[in-house]
């Protein structure tokens, strides 16, 4: 049986599928580790027994990320047997945005993260989602090719829909946004 320390990365870094390697702290491996924090805490979203349609978008999202986790991991970004990140992807989010927030008021002040503690995760994978997509833009900087472009505008839609789902998560919990007051 493999054991799963290899010590591969004892110096630093890490390997890239191809087989080339980067230094940890390499743009490249920052931007799909933080993709896979995302995913982490996206599990830790749905063991709090979300609502039986978040979790099953928190589910295609999770499978995805694996997807996107093997693009930035892949130098030049296409990995065989898996449909690259294109409009396809970004398209089920924005309907699915569109289908979330149709249910929900009209946002007319600018909310603190919380409210329900599904809605507080879901806002904590917002802001790691919008971290992902800073380390994304280092990554297409540095290359100074738009090969993730995709993944970028994915990402955006992705930090939208969790802010969405974390209103949603209080609509359903019967639970207020909480709202920012400047002068508390």
């Amino acid at each position: 049986m493999a054991k799963i320390y290899t010590k591969t990365g004892d110096d630093g870094d890490t390997g890239l599928f191809g087989g080339s390697r980067l230094s940890k702290d390499n743009p490249r491996i920052e931007a799909y580790g933080t993709i896979d924090e995302l995913n982490a805490v996206l599990g830790l979203v749905r063991s709090c027994c979300p609502p039986e349609a978040i979790d099953e978008v928190m589910g295609d999202i999770q499978r995805h990320l694996f997807v996107i986790g093997a693009e930035l991991a892949t130098p030049g970004g296409s990995v065989d047997g898996m449909s690259p990140t294109g409009n396809a992807q970004i398209n089920k989010l924005e309907n699915t945005i569109d289908q979330f927030e149709s249910q929900l008021p009209p946002l007319e002040h600018f909310i603190l993260p919380g409210g329900t503690s599904l809605a507080a995760h879901l806002h904590l994978a917002r802001t790691i989602c919008r971290r992902a997509e800073r380390r994304l833009i280092a990554l297409l900087r540095e290359q100074k090719n738009d090969s993730s472009k995709a993944v970028l505008v994915y990402l955006n839609r992705l930090g939208d829909l969790l802010f969405v789902l974390a209103r949603e998560a209080n609509r359903s919990a019967g639970r207020a946004d909480v709202p920012w007051n400047r002068d508390s």
